[in-house]
């Protein structure tokens, strides 16, 4: 569902979000693009392979990115959260399906207007590129965690990466938020639900982190954490 955008200047993570790079009128012009979207969770948001017609601003709620493997199995390539940018496209189509994990707000851009307003607004460009830039080395990190790392160091680093995306956002990360499902985590790190399940059982007994429910963890041992996560 979509609804005309309030004022901007009253987004509470606007320091997160690509548009940040404007000032003063140049406001008005992106806000006259956009619209305001709602999406409940399990709602998919676009699907790979649709025509990559809008661009997207998270501005609460978490989002799953994945692409569906030729045998039906589900690669999860990211996770997003407020003040991340979603839809940005090499060609004409998606490339991975967008879904919300929980209740999601996201500012919502004609792909192809706004792409005209960069002709106007080139830092607002840079700002896109930066965010690119960004997403880049997010893929570079999980083929790091896919590819190298042992199922306890890639816990660690997963739950540092939600910790550190907190304090990014300007929240605690003394509980960590995991709005994620155990399957997703799974799915993301190349695990099963049971190893993730266990690895977490066994962070606990180490007294490295507390399980406060499914849904928060504290990271009680931060410094072991980040020593496991990298190998040492």
């Amino acid at each position: 569902m979509a609804v005309r955008p309030q004022i901007c200047e009253a987004c509470s993570i606007k320091d997160l979000t690509f548009c940040s790079a404007l000032h003063g009128d140049e406001h008005d012009q992106l806000r006259q693009l956009l619209t305001h979207a709602h999406y409940d969770p399990h709602t998919t948001i676009f699907h790979e392979a649709e025509d990559a017609d809008y661009v997207f601003n998270v501005t609460s709620g978490s989002v799953k990115l994945y692409k569906l493997l030729g045998d039906g199995r589900r690669q999860i390539t990211g996770f997003l959260f407020a003040g991340d940018f979603l839809g940005l496209a090499l060609n004409a189509n998606y490339s991975y399906t967008a879904e919300a994990i929980e209740p999601v707000t996201a500012c919502r851009f004609p792909r192809q207007k706004l792409e005209k307003l960069f002709d106007k607004f080139p830092h607002l460009e840079k700002r896109m590129l930066g965010m690119a830039v960004d997403e880049l080395a997010a893929a570079q990190d999980q083929m790091l965690l896919l590819g190298r790392k042992t199922a306890k160091e890639k816990v660690a680093s997963f739950l540092l990466m939600l910790a550190r995306r907190q304090e990014h956002r300007g929240e605690s990360s003394e509980t960590i938020n995991v709005p994620m499902s155990r399957s997703d985590i799974a799915d993301y790190l190349g695990l099963t639900i049971e190893t993730v399940s266990r690895t977490l059982t066994q962070l606990r007994k180490e007294a490295m982190i507390t399980l406060k429910d499914n849904r928060h963890i504290e990271a009680v041992g931060l410094d072991m954490l980040e020593d496991l996560a990298e190998g040492l």
